[in-house]
């Protein structure tokens, strides 16, 4: 590889990670405008939600529909989200991602974005354990020292919160329960790809187009929220509500997109930098100075979680090298 291709590629790296991190905090900031009270007085968390779906749901469909009128410059996987065999395999991870949105909404109504990467950091301490309990694998001692290290900043960042007087129990309850059930949702993905050819985002349509329609019964127990809210139809709600859906149908493809032109190591590592330069930026853009010991507790999440994802990644090159060499032999 020459310098001007190596040049290319890292600036295609830096492009890509840099999109990644625009879109991810922007999704949070956007959700937590239209979450917020003192914003736009919007207490509807699961219609912000359903919205969202809508709207990942039609991008989906015009760009099926485009790829098919022309296949030369829009590629998009054909698939019938209808079809008996699909909607029995991709149905139960549906409702695991409405339950995961919902709660993850209602933390983040509830807490301050400079808290919410502490009170949604147990994903990966419950992926243990559910990989454990349903796949029946085990971890590392290396890697359970990393859990307790995440679970012990976890319990200081509460503590922090408590002692400054923004703690909410409700909404760290949702964001410990949202990080349970993106855990379940992970180990679930992995189930539900190879019944769509691997195809992300024909999943991701299926899964958005059932999301809506789930919603919708849902929606009944904020019929009397909505039908008080009178800011409906301002462009500025529905601007924002668009942004936030299209943000969320692009944090998937991005995501995918970064592992892909760096590695999953590099994925994670850039993921939780990502948490410590939004609550940064959160502490900044809210006017919400936090003590030493505060930030002392997300440090300790953040180098938790960094820690697990590096030796994580070299047990799995380990293990990779080992059935390579046994290959061989």
């Amino acid at each position: 590889m020459n310098l001007d291709n190596l040049t290319l590629k890292y600036i295609q790296i830096f492009m890509v990670v840099a999109v990644y991190w625009v879109i991810s905090i922007l999704t949070v900031f956007v959700n937590k405008t239209l979450l917020s009270i003192d914003k736009l007085d919007m207490d509807s968390p699961i219609f912000i939600a359903w919205f969202q779906c809508l709207v990942s749901a039609i991008i989906c469909f015009i760009l099926s529909r485009l790829s098919k009128l022309f296949p030369n410059i829009i590629q998009f996987p054909d698939g019938n989200p209808f079809n008996l065999k699909t909607i029995k395999n991709v149905l139960p991870l549906s409702i695991l991602y409405i339950a995961m949105i919902s709660t993850n909404n209602y933390c983040l109504k509830f807490v301050d974005v400079t808290f919410y990467y502490v009170g949604r950091s147990l994903t990966t301490v419950f992926n243990v354990i559910l990989t454990y309990v349903i796949l029946g694998q085990t971890t590392s001692i290396k890697c359970l020292i990393c859990c307790f290290v995440v679970v012990c900043g976890f319990f200081l960042g509460v503590d922090q919160e408590n002692i400054s007087g923004s703690f909410s129990f409700v909404g760290t309850l949702f964001g410990v329960l949202s990080s349970f059930l993106l855990a379940c949702y992970s180990i679930q993905i992995k189930k539900v790809l190879p019944d769509v050819n691997n195809q992300i985002w024909l999943l991701s349509y299926i899964n958005n187009v059932y999301a809506t329609i789930l919603f919708i019964p849902l929606l009944a127990f904020e019929t009397k929220e909505l039908s008080n809210y009178s800011k409906l139809t301002e462009l500025k709600f529905l601007l924002l509500m668009i942004i936030g859906g299209i943000c969320g149908l692009s944090i998937g493809y991005i995501t995918v997109l970064q592992v892909q032109v760096t590695s999953p190591l590099t994925h994670n590592i850039s993921g939780t930098a990502k948490s410590c330069f939004q609550t940064v930026l959160a502490s900044f853009w809210y006017h919400q100075w936090k003590s030493t010991i505060w930030w002392f507790s997300n440090c300790v999440v953040l180098v938790g979680s960094a820690a697990y994802t590096i030796v994580k990644n070299r047990e799995m090159e380990k293990k990779y090298r080992s059935k390579t060499t046994y290959t061989r032999c």
